[in-house]
């Protein structure tokens, strides 16, 4: 590292620690409850992602409404980060809250169907194009589904996956390319999975690395978002996803495009706005307004391939057959009419107009300020979904992403945002809008960033 270098990172280790310090000031009880939390929980609290917070430690929050939330401190932060996409909806939408309290007295889960699932499937199905629908917990367990079906309908053992991809807790997708060579990503640690066995990755958008890895045939599926949003967020090349189409079409690979974040650009995510035919979608997370839910949709084709292996009717057979996938609480009847309250009326046509007006002024204003400091950034916005990131150009690849990130940037804007009362996704420079979202939102959000840059610029760390 030149002095120069080292020089800099010793700024922004100093800036970030005068963060973390003001952090600690303006939290004293959070930084008691994350005391006792540490006493009874593995990593300190219920989920151990609940950790991965720039300020040293969580806010424990007291309430939630609207696009708000107020910490047990009793300080109020503007909510751009939304549960990372879970509260996309808003917090507390009065349609999700009156629909789960008359659920919830009639009973939460019985394993067996209501009549509100009828209706969702026939909603699903003029969102996202007609497909034949399971209901799920989480995006993961969809995603952990179509990949078993998958391999069910083609016989190969294989994933293909983009570097930098996030799919949930899925083994095959844990990994990415760094320095040419292949490891775990996100410093997600070894389990005895023999990725080779189970996985081939290329870069997002090189279709002909993706057409070479399917050349030997053993590939089950190709799992992707159709546009990068975890990794810093990614656009897809022109062009990009009919060549993925149709070489996954020749190769009898199955095409798997997970909208749980791009849900954001629509009432059908990007796949109904921009026409794109995956033989399996999947989504979550807001899908139910916050209530655990996730949904997998198979086009007739696939479905037709799955129902030869295993008949959706056998009169002959007084137990079904188990198809390796499940829960006893998917599809269980708090979910379906929490999803049945969101699709009906929170996440609708002018629910998303609004959403999408804001996050352009929200991008709009970031780009000038930019602009107008001569930062070395950029922002990209899709839909309700707007990324900063600490590189001059947008990305092509999760290559472009390792080469020229800023992770102590990137720490230290989330522990200014938090001081100052914004919030926004812990792991990278994601923001998201929702339904409650207002002006008043936007330009505290504006005012902050400004603020931001300044300190920064200030430093010579930019």
């Amino acid at each position: 590292m030149t002095p120069a270098t080292l020089a800099r990172a010793a700024t922004l280790e100093r800036l970030i620690e005068a963060e973390q310090a003001r952090f600690l000031r303006l939290h004293p009880r959070s930084a008691a409850a994350w005391r006792e939390g540490r006493r009874h929980f593995l990593y300190g609290a219920p989920s151990h992602w609940m950790r991965r917070w720039a300020g040293g430690f969580p806010v424990y929050i007291d309430t939630a409404q609207g696009a708000h939330v107020r910490d047990i401190d009793g300080r109020d932060y503007i909510d751009f980060c939304l549960g990372d996409t879970g509260a996309m909806c808003g917090h507390a939408p009065e349609a999700v809250t009156l629909a789960v309290t008359k659920q919830i007295g009639r009973g939460a889960t019985m394993m067996l169907p209501t009549e509100d699932s009828l209706w969702i499937g026939a909603e699903l199905s003029r969102r996202f194009g007609p497909r034949y629908w399971t209901l799920t917990t989480s995006a993961t367990d969809a995603n952990r589904a179509a990949i078993r079906i998958a391999r069910m309908i083609t016989g190969r053992s294989k994933v293909l996956v983009f570097s930098g991809c996030y799919h949930g807790g899925v083994d095959e997708a844990h990994v990415e390319i760094r320095d040419g060579r292949v490891g775990l990503r996100n410093m997600i640690h070894p389990n005895a999975v023999d990725h080779d066995a189970v996985t081939k990755i290329v870069e997002f958008n090189d279709i002909a690395a993706v057409e070479a890895a399917l050349v030997a045939g053993d590939v089950a599926c190709v799992l992707t978002e159709p546009v990068m949003t975890n990794f810093g967020m990614i656009p897809v090349a022109d062009g990009f996803h009919q060549a993925l189409r149709d070489v996954t079409r020749r190769a009898g690979t199955v095409l798997i495009i997970d909208e749980t974040h791009t849900l954001s650009c629509g009432p059908g995510g990007y796949t109904a706005l921009h026409g794109l035919e995956p033989d399996i979608l999947v989504a979550g997370k807001a899908i139910a307004g916050g209530i655990p839910a996730g949904i997998f949709g198979l086009d007739q084709v696939t479905a037709e391939r799955l129902w030869r292996i295993v008949p959706p009717v056998n009169p002959r057979q007084r137990q079904s057959a188990h198809l390796g996938f499940g829960g006893t609480l998917a599809g269980g009847a708090l979910a379906v009419a929490a999803m049945r309250a969101v699709l009906e009326e929170v996440l609708t046509e002018p629910a998303y107009a609004g959403m999408f007006s804001h996050a352009e002024r929200l991008a709009g204003r970031a780009r000038g300020l930019i602009a107008q400091n001569e930062l070395p950034w950029h922002v990209t916005q899709i839909g309700a979904r707007i990324e900063i990131m600490f590189m001059p150009s947008r990305p092509r690849n999760g290559a472009d992403v390792i080469a020229g990130r800023q992770p102590d940037l990137e720490t230290l804007m989330h522990a200014f945002y938090m001081n100052e009362g914004i919030l926004i996704t812990p792991f990278h420079g994601m923001l998201l809008t929702c339904p409650a979202t207002s002006s008043a939102d936007v330009d505290q959000h504006g005012d902050v960033f400004e603020r931001f840059g300044k300190l920064v610029g200030e430093a010579g760390v930019t």
